[in-house]
Parts: structure tokens; C-alpha cells; sequence
């Protein structure tokens, strides 16, 4: 059974959706994702470190338990078009706290102002500045929400085209993975989810990609060749429409070869670890568990 306080974020999200005019307004959205944040502020025992990476503005963000060699390389939600550290600072400060390991959050450059390749080539850009700086691929776990999850995939395949050696881990938090919105959950969750709608969800991809195949293995990584990832771990919410991007993603990448460890939570929406509730915690800590048995 759901907490209390899912049920009254529910109740909020249901709201804040409504309220949303039914037109996408890009600076609305971006506002509105920023305006949430400000519900979670991070404890005051977190180390907050503003950086440039190869050009990229991102943050440290550190639990006082972070093991200085481990990185945990994360990748922000947002459609590829909205997001930042403010939005993600939260989430990050307790993915620190439960993996022991140093969170590097990047702002890579969104669209439409800058369309893919550019998120993808500033993920890579990142990650290989952290192997430069003398971190062990073995100690980097890399993951993301919704957007942030699908560009983490496309971050992997890239390097692993381009002969990189890839991190130890992948996190994958309701990724959003198949951007033509072709998964049954569009229809069949659509009444529950009290966040997303199926219409922006198969309206927003163009801002990102323009006219390019939505089935670009790089935009949408559930065609891609999966094989040669490293472990992965997806969670996602039942009561989120895009339930079958995960679902769907794990048979493929099962199919080809990847451990993955897949959790779906009842009750829950899309990034429900982006709140602050019983359930969104014990996914953190589900997360930290396995990142902590995996490198020690």
C-alpha cells in the first residue's frame, strides 16, 4: 500500500499537471521543473562544489560517507530540453549518501537551443575527463532519470563504439528510451499517471531531434545493440505511461547479454526518487545496496 506521503505528492503532481496549459510552453516547463525542486532542499551536511568540465558547468555534489576514488557520474532528467544541478541537487545528494560515492552532475546543453548529438557528445566529454583525471573506469557507476536514463544508454553506446572502456555500473531511473512513444503503458497507464501525458511525451521528442528517425539507436536506445553494456539497474513506477520504455529495454538488454537488475514499484510514478517519500528512499537505498555490492 502506498505511504501517506506518496498520496499527497500525488495529489500535488495531479494538481500541478492540471494547472499546465494544454499547449507546450517550453519556459513554463522549464520553470515549473525548477519550482519543484525547491520542495527538497539537501541536507546541510552535503558538499555542494560548482565546476567546469571541458567547457560543461556541472556540480560536485558529496555525502560526508563519499569514497573519494568512486564517482557516480549522473545524468539529469528533463526531456533533453529542461533540468539542471537545481533540479537534480536533491536527488543526487542521497544517491551520494547511499553509494558512497562522489556525484558529478553535469548541465550537458539542452534543446532546442542545442539539438542531439550535442547531450551526448557533452556526456562523453564528461566521462572521459574523469578517466583523464586518474578514475578508474571500475569506480565509475553512470546513470540517469527519464531523459537523463535514455542518454546514459546513448553515452554507453557510444563509447563502447568508439573503444572506450566503459564504467563498472549503470542506474537507470524511468528512462525514457523509445522517444516514438510506442509502448503500451502510453495507453494503458495514461489514466494513473499523475505526471506525464502521452500527447507532450510524443510531442516534445522534435524539439530534440527535429525530422531524425526516432528509431536512431541513439535517441532511442531500445533498438540499439545492447550487448558489451556493463550491469544495469532499472527502477520505474507501474502507475507511469512510460512503464514499457523500461520493460522493454531489459528484455533487449537481458536478450543481449547484460545483467540487469529490475525493479517495478506499485504505486509509483515516473522518478518518484525525486521525492521525498518512504518509497522513493528505499529505492535510493535498494540503489546504494547494489552499487556498494557490486564495487565494494
Amino acid at each position: 500500500m502506498a505511504s501517506q506521503e506518496s498520496l499527497l505528492v500525488r495529489q500535488y503532481l495531479k494538481s500541478f499537471s492540471s494547472n499546465q496549459s494544454a499547449e507546450f510552453n517550453l519556459e513554463a516547463a522549464r520553470n515549473g521543473l525548477e519550482a519543484l525542486s525547491g520542495l527538497t532542499p539537501v541536507a546541510s551536511d552535503i558538499s555542494v562544489e560548482k565546476t567546469e568540465i571541458e567547457g560543461i558547468p556541472a556540480e560536485w555534489v558529496v555525502a560526508p560517507n563519499a569514497a573519494l576514488d568512486r564517482v557516480f557520474l549522473y545524468l539529469h532528467g528533463g526531456a533533453y530540453i529542461m533540468g539542471s544541478c537545481n533540479t537534480h541537487r536533491f536527488l543526487a545528494s542521497k544517491l551520494s549518501r547511499s553509494t558512497a560515492a562522489r556525484v558529478l552532475v553535469p548541465e550537458y546543453r539542452l534543446a532546442p537551443e542545442n539539438p542531439f548529438p550535442a547531450a551526448v557528445e557533452d556526456a562523453v566529454k564528461v566521462y572521459r575527463s574523469l578517466i583523464s583525471s586518474g578514475i578508474s573506469p571500475e569506480q565509475i557507476v553512470i546513470g540517469g532519470d527519464s531523459a537523463g536514463g535514455g542518454l546514459t544508454l546513448s553515452t554507453l553506446l557510444t563509447l563502447k563504439a568508439e573503444g572506450d572502456k566503459l564504467p563498472a555500473l549503470a542506474v537507470l531511473l524511468s528512462p525514457w528510451t523509445d522517444l516514438e512513444g510506442t509502448g503500451e503503458s502510453m495507453d494503458t497507464r495514461a489514466a494513473v499517471d499523475p505526471w506525464l501525458s502521452p500527447n507532450s511525451s510524443r510531442v516534445v521528442p522534435a524539439l530534440y531531434i527535429g525530422d531524425l528517425d526516432r528509431r536512431h539507436p541513439l535517441v532511442s536506445p531500445i533498438y540499439a545493440d545492447l550487448s558489451g553494456l556493463p550491469q544495469m539497474l532499472v527502477h520505474v513506477g507501474n502507475d507511469e505511461i512510460l512503464l514499457s520504455d523500461s520493460a522493454r529495454l531489459v528484455d533487449r538488454a537481458r536478450a543481449a547479454g547484460v545483467e540487469v537488475n529490475f525493479k517495478v514499484w506499485d504505486d509509483m510514478w515516473h522518478v518518484f526518487q525525486t521525492f521525498q517519500i518512504p518509497e522513493g528512499q528505499q529505492s535510493i537505498d535498494e540503489i546504494g545496496e547494489f552499487v556498494v555490492n557490486q564495487l565494494g
